[in-house]
């Protein structure tokens, strides 16, 4: 059964989303709705719904920073007042942008989009396959990671290939620091103060590595919880992230505080 997470800072809005949701898709389980930013991304990682309807303008987080947090395969459709968002929304890889008061046929045509892009997820073999596949095809991407299990997702990530020239460095995922994004390339800081650059995307990254020890804090920047000194707030707020034997602080964006409420 699909399931999906409705987050609106105005309650009626939110019931009435709902109430249009399981007329037009009765199988569509509700497994939360959010009054906010910040409790739409504390549920979101915590339940991983299929699909994410998210408001726009909310206290806390908006709907534009909580996709930006998300991890994982939940599908998101922007639910606004305002059209004024709509290309950062794709920017963000949404199924849909809708704009409010939502009219029952346009719902009709969100709700068969995200049926079709939720087709694929029954046959997880095959997306790992094809997955596979596009990699290669962008030049050897997925030489770039490697892992002892034989088939693609059955294991976390436990190796890194990061190539120089005609070196090949085979790095143990312990020995790193953290990730960052760089252009086209992310750069791979380990223990030892060394820098290597590959090319898999911190997103892919953050999909194959152990979510127990590794931690998105940025869409550029991905941790070694391991490595955490400490954390520390600004005048303004902001969180920063202190990791041991690196010199500077790595900024944690809005979407990812929820994930630092313990330390």
């Amino acid at each position: 059964m699909p399931t999906a997470l409705i987050a609106d800072d105005e309650p009626h809005l939110a019931r009435a989303l709902q109430t249009a949701l399981q007329a037009a898709w009765p199988e569509l389980q509700i497994v939360h709705v959010a009054r906010n930013g910040l409790e739409a991304a504390e549920r979101l990682s915590a339940l991983r719904p299929d699909v994410a309807f998210l408001d726009i303008q909310m206290p806390g987080l908006t709907g534009l920073e909580v996709a930006e947090g998300l991890e994982g395969s939940t599908r998101v459709v922007f639910v606004t007042a305002f059209d004024e968002y709509a290309v950062q929304a794709f920017e963000q890889q949404a199924v849909d942008y809708v704009l409010k008061p939502v009219k029952t046929e346009r719902l009709a045509r969100t709700v068969q989009r995200l049926q079709d892009t939720l087709r694929p997820a029954t046959a997880p073999a095959l997306e790992d396959d094809r997955l596979l596949q596009v990699l290669r095809q962008l030049g050897g991407i997925g030489a770039d990671v490697a892992s002892d299990a034989g088939t693609p997702g059955q294991e976390p990530l436990r190796w890194i290939r990061a190539s120089a020239g005609d070196l090949t460095h085979q790095i143990d995922v312990q020995d790193v620091r953290y990730f960052e994004a760089d252009d086209k390339y992310t750069v791979v800081h380990t223990v030892d103060g060394a820098e290597h650059v590959i090319r898999t995307s911190i997103t892919d990254l953050a999909r194959q590595l152990d979510a127990r020890q590794f931690q998105q804090i940025h869409r550029s920047t991905l941790i070694n919880l391991s490595c955490v000194a400490g954390t520390r707030r600004d005048e303004t707020s902001r969180l920063f992230v202190r990791l041991k034997g690196v010199n500077r602080e790595l900024p944690v964006s809005r979407a990812y505080v929820h994930c630092f409420k313990a330390m």
